[in-house]
């Protein structure tokens, strides 16, 4: 998993699974899961990009 970066635009998009996931029920821990990141990775890009 290093070296992976991902755009602003990928990390928005990832958020909005994430919201969608959480919304229908899912822990945080499957939507990290699902979106291939921790979730300090997780709680990090909410920070940066909005929430």
């Amino acid at each position: 998993m290093y070296g992976r970066n991902h755009t602003s635009v990928q990390i928005v998009r990832k958020l909005g699974q994430g919201d969608r996931m959480l919304g229908e029920g899912a822990t945080l821990v499957e939507v990290c899961k699902h979106l291939e990141v921790v979730e300090q990775t997780y709680y990090r890009w909410r920070n940066q990009h909005g929430g």
